[in-house]
């Protein structure tokens, strides 16, 4: 294909690629954790570090990665002070980096030319820093998630039964935020600050619904997210509209017609029941007749 001719298309494919198996994988967990405005909260809290770094003439993508995973940290203590109101904990966390990033972009104004990249994900802004950066994200990911992944499981379903299992459920819970700011903040080039939450929330939303096992769920997100990472980004360079929507707008006709297909088959399987259930009614009905039939004929004689 021709766009595979160009460097910059061939890093986005490679870092969309990477990123969509991570947080395909991650927003399974989010999703079971009920933790889904996790990530839509660090990804706005990178944005404080991303004008940070650029008012401060650093390298924005490194400082956005850093606040991303502090932001992370603070989130989980400020659930663990507010265990009955643990959803208060992204409101907090997500206020006090947005009122921060608009504070650092309104004493600079010249913050705001190269912003929409961040916001809405751009395949020029991928270079080879940040693809670095993505694949030193994947490498720590993929051990995290293959060697906690029965930890992560228990977790994700009772955090209280987990812990009278023996399990450190304080530290495991901090180490995922942790890795969630990780790959929130190294998402942020392909999908962009706005639209990273849609990268790992759409495909485990689906994944979850017509998954039949939690290990099904986890490839079928895979699944779904790297395809819609490709097809999305194909689709920004024919088009050339940014990846960001693109990619979050496919992922959602996907769910949506997921959703449908699985409603229709559900539908169908019923009528079928059903129209089994009637044939068979009326298959002992006529059995029945015919007995009747031969037992009158019988009296008869």
């Amino acid at each position: 294909m021709e766009m595979l001719h160009y460097d910059f298309m061939q890093r986005a494919f490679c870092a969309g690629g990477i990123i969509a198996l991570l947080a395909s994988i991650l927003g399974v967990y989010l999703m079971l954790r009920r933790q889904a405005l996790m990530a839509d909260m660090l990804s706005h809290v990178s944005l404080a570090g991303i004008a940070g770094g650029a008012y401060l003439h650093l390298n924005p993508t490194l400082t956005g990665f850093a606040v991303a995973v502090i932001g992370a940290i603070a989130v989980e203590y400020v659930r663990r002070a507010y265990k009955t109101y643990s959803e208060i904990s992204v409101a907090i966390i997500m206020v006090g980096g947005l009122s921060t990033a608009v504070v650092l972009m309104s004493l600079n104004q010249s913050i705001n030319k190269g912003f929409s990249s961040y916001l809405f994900g751009s395949v020029v802004a991928v270079n080879r820093t940040e693809l670095i950066l993505m694949i030193v994200v994947a490498v720590v990911g993929l051990a995290y998630f293959y060697l906690f992944r029965r930890p992560l499981y228990q977790i994700s379903f009772d955090e209280e039964t987990a812990g009278t299992n023996g399990l450190p459920v304080k530290w495991i819970s901090l180490s995922f935020s942790v890795l969630t700011g990780m790959i929130v903040a190294a998402a942020m080039p392909i999908v962009g600050v706005l639209l990273v939450s849609s990268l790992i929330i759409l495909p485990a939303a689906l994944a979850i619904r017509i998954a039949p096992s939690f290990t099904a769920a986890l490839y079928i997100s895979m699944l779904i997210g790297v395809s819609g990472v490709c097809s999305g980004l194909t689709a920004s360079y024919q088009l050339s509209t940014p990846p960001g929507g693109t990619i979050a707008l496919i992922l959602l006709v996907v769910l949506i017609a997921g959703i449908s297909v699985k409603k229709l088959a559900a539908k169908l399987g019923k009528r079928n029941a059903r129209s089994l259930k009637e044939a068979d009614n009326a298959l002992l009905l006529s059995h029945r007749s015919r007995l009747k039939k031969e037992v009158f004929e019988e009296e008869v004689m």
